[in-house]
């Protein structure tokens, strides 16, 4: 294994500092008026040693993959036929790799059907060579390997792979003994699932349970391939439905300043307030207009608010916890979101930083383990 590191790492050193070589050539015949025959060919090799490059870098990673891991099959016949091919066509930039299970027993495990491929890129830069000529050539480059036991060219030019039984063995006595393992991660990050999420004065329904269940089963999954995960469950105790029941509350109960008002059933009050706001036109503005002072933090728009959430609360049990409103109450006012990454729907855009900070630069500390994290939002 070290011999094997120090030859990749010795070959990546030379094709960087050849990289580098070429780069500067590159810019100074970029400077010249008309870009030259040699400008193009150093390009064109600059390209495919970057390709190789990586190529490197991938065995390197491979071998430092710690062996407690499964091996994920096509991953590394992937691996091994890349070097082949860079190794059997060292002037191709970027040559097409395609490793799939064989669909046919009796064709092998797994198939490489690269050689096509390759075949028309050649022909489109004037060299046509024959597929099956071109798969001969990659079998020959195949590098000392832990996972082929032979390999057999049918048809124009499939490359049909047979795993050693010994590799098989082993994989199968490791599945058993020790179940299923997750790869290794090389850095543990922290991911937010945010799901759930009742709303103040709404009852919960399966919609809630849904989310709930679909956020659990993620939180477990990412826990299993080792992320630091974190569970977030906002009570929506924030928002345009505060603006209707605080306008229902003062036509209701107009002491609810000094006499804490009996309301037994928030769920019918809410859509006491709802029906008001779709038919009546006045109370709609004054809902909104009360939305607007309750975002200015009134005090007494803030005791209304806090009543109502309350009685809401008593029938939430454990989900007494932060709701939207905690966040309001910082970033509105003291903090500045930096940049925050969501993955709508669960589709993932990017990994990125979260961070809250003041106007003195200090990382709010609640916000502070978040850095570097993944986020799901799950939305209905």
């Amino acid at each position: 294994m070290e011999d094997r590191v120090c030859e990749y790492t010795a070959r990546l050193q030379q094709q960087e500092c050849e990289i580098q070589c070429l780069s500067a050539e590159v810019e100074s015949l970029g400077r010249a008026p008309v870009a030259s025959a040699r400008l193009l060919e150093l390009k064109e090799e600059n390209s495919r040693l970057k390709y190789r490059i990586n190529v490197l870098k991938r065995s390197l990673q491979e071998d430092d993959v710690s062996n407690d891991a499964m091996t994920n099959i096509v991953v590394a016949l992937q691996h091994v036929f890349a070097t082949a091919i860079t190794s059997a066509f060292p002037d191709l930039s970027r040559p097409p790799l395609a490793v799939s299970p064989n669909q046919q027993a009796r064709f092998g495990d797994y198939q490489c059907n690269s050689a096509m491929a390759i075949a028309q890129m050649m022909k489109a830069k004037g060299m046509k060579t024959n597929p099956r000529e071109i798969a001969e050539q990659i079998v020959r480059h195949l590098p000392h390997n832990q996972l082929i036991h032979n390999t057999e060219i049918s048809g124009p030019g499939f490359i049909n792979v047979f795993l050693k039984k010994s590799f098989v063995t082993r994989a199968v006595s490791s599945l058993l003994m020790n179940g299923v393992r997750p790869p290794t991660l090389r850095r543990r990050k922290k991911v937010v699932v945010d799901f759930s999420s009742p709303n103040i004065a709404k009852e919960m329904h399966v919609g809630h349970l849904r989310s709930t269940i679909i956020g659990e089963s993620l939180c477990r999954l990412f826990e299993f391939l080792g992320y630091d995960v974190v569970r977030l469950n906002h009570v929506g105790d924030w928002g345009t439905q505060f603006g209707m029941l605080i306008a229902h509350l003062q036509d209701q109960f107009p002491d609810y300043l000094s006499v804490s008002p009996p309301i037994a059933d928030l769920q019918a009050f809410y859509k006491e307030s709802k029906k008001r706001f779709d038919e009546d036109e006045d109370f709609k503005k004054r809902a909104y207009s009360c939305v607007v002072r309750l975002q200015s933090k009134e005090p007494n728009f803030i005791r209304a608010w806090t009543l109502i959430c309350d009685v809401s609360r008593k029938g939430d049990g454990p989900l007494r916890s932060h709701g939207v409103c905690f966040y309001q109450f910082i970033t509105l006012r003291d903090w500045n979101i930096c940049s925050v990454l969501f993955i709508k729907h669960l589709e993932l855009s990017d990994v990125g930083w979260t961070a809250f900070v003041n106007n003195s630069f200090q990382l709010f500390p609640q916000i502070l383990d978040w850095i570097q994290v993944w986020t799901l939002t799950w939305s209905f």
